[in-house]
């Protein structure tokens, strides 16, 4: 292996590669970043970050500046949006555990900016925008991958390769890799604007998932607009449901108004459950979405991808530092489970919750959710889970064992 190889290679510049290289380069390891696209991506995506990924990220000074640009949110809530009735759930239960009790909406583009400032000028990383990694070879010590970039194309060499290229993971795809799970049937709509709920919805919270009759939505608050979570009616199809008209009459239902709204940003996505059979084939690791997808209800699924790649990075470490490359199966070890029982499945059981459309079985769930959030050991415990923070220690013991 030559010193042109004794690094590691990066595909995806999205919170969980760049995690991945602020890591590495603090290690005082090499890397080398792939990005798709001409610069950081700034379409709606995450938005909200928990707990622990805040004190992970308090490691690296990061924390305090995503708090300066985001909004805390110290409880959270489910609602029934004709009555106003809400189960409010309080982070401060859960402040033995971590030194952020709250929930932080910021747009996970800001965590991107932030870490790129840092990465851009650091001795360890080197970027790569407008690259796609076209393919890739796997040899007995390193891996060669073929990059586009501009048309041009150029041969780069590593030791590692870390996928974290989301959903539609290109290498994940070359490799052939199976990605089993389930496509769920409803269609997500997010839409953002400046209109000033908490000013018309009594007792709103800044992070709000609610029942309607017959349907569902979910209002977060963002520093400066809410983010809405819509979805189509069961007879409407989604290029009708994408409409300027139909935007409006969805919104127009959370809170009439004299005049439209305005819309800010729209996007529209399928959810998924899916993840790999293991996290590592040969040299090459999945991270992130490129590894598990899930329902974004309770906002899981790029929390789960940062902390992919903080336990990621110490198996990587450890690799340079001497141990042998099987050190990687530690990896899927400790986190491919804790995908499963701990973000999927709780992901998966929030979806299901707030799809619920019979109003009896809705009753009983809420005045249960509403027994959870009233007694302070019932709902810390309900927290710690939601915060991730449960399956975080789950981890932890699985690599001490």
């Amino acid at each position: 292996m030559s010193r042109s190889s004794n690094k590691v290679l990066i595909v995806g510049a999205g919170p969980v590669g760049l995690v991945t290289a602020l890591r590495l380069n603090s290690f005082g390891i090499p890397c080398v970043v792939f990005e798709a696209n001409d610069s950081l991506p700034q379409d709606l995506r995450a938005s909200t970050f928990h707990p622990p990924t805040l004190d992970m990220l308090d490691e690296y000074a990061i924390s305090d500046r995503l708090v300066s640009m985001g909004r805390i949110c110290p409880a959270w809530q489910i609602r029934i949006h004709e009555t106003h009735e809400y189960a409010e759930f309080d982070l401060s239960l859960i402040a033995n555990e971590t030194n952020h009790p709250y929930r932080l909406q910021c747009e996970q583009s800001k965590l991107c900016e932030i870490l790129k400032s840092e990465l851009v000028n650091a001795s360890n990383v080197e970027f790569h925008f407008g690259a796609t990694v076209k393919s890739f070879t796997q040899f007995d010590d390193y891996v060669e991958v073929d990059v586009d970039k501009s048309g041009e194309r150029h041969t780069y060499t590593g030791r590692l390769l870390v996928a974290a290229d989301g959903a539609k993971s290109q290498i994940r795809k070359h490799l052939g890799v199976n990605f089993e799970g389930v496509t769920y049937p409803e269609t997500v709509i997010l839409a953002t604007t400046k209109f000033p709920f908490e000013l018309h919805l009594p007792n709103l919270a800044n992070v709000n998932y609610v029942w309607t009759e017959g349907s569902t939505f979910s209002l977060l608050h963002l520093p400066d607009r809410w983010r809405c979570s819509l979805y189509r009616d069961p007879d409407e199809s989604v290029e009708d449901a994408i409409k300027p008209e139909a935007i409006q009459q969805k919104m127009q239902k959370i809170v009439t108004q004299a005049g439209d709204y305005d819309i800010l940003d729209l996007r529209v996505y399928r959810v998924h459950m899916r993840i790999v059979d293991d996290y590592r084939v040969g040299r090459v690791v999945f991270a992130g979405d490129a590894a598990h997808v899930n329902s974004p209800s309770g906002g899981m699924g790029m929390n789960g991808g940062v902390h992919d790649a903080f336990a990621l990075t110490e198996e990587i470490n450890a690799i340079f530092n001497g141990a042998a490359l099987d050190r990687l199966d530690a990896y899927t070890k400790q986190r491919l489970p804790i995908a499963k029982s701990e973000i999927m499945a709780q992901a998966d059981k929030n979806r299901r919750r707030m799809q619920e459309r019979d109003p009896v079985k809705r009753r009983e769930i809420f005045k249960q959710l509403q027994r959870i959030a009233s007694s302070d050991d019932l709902a810390r415990a309900y927290l710690l889970n939601s915060s991730m923070i449960t399956g975080l220690k789950r981890a932890k013991a699985i690599v001490a064992s």
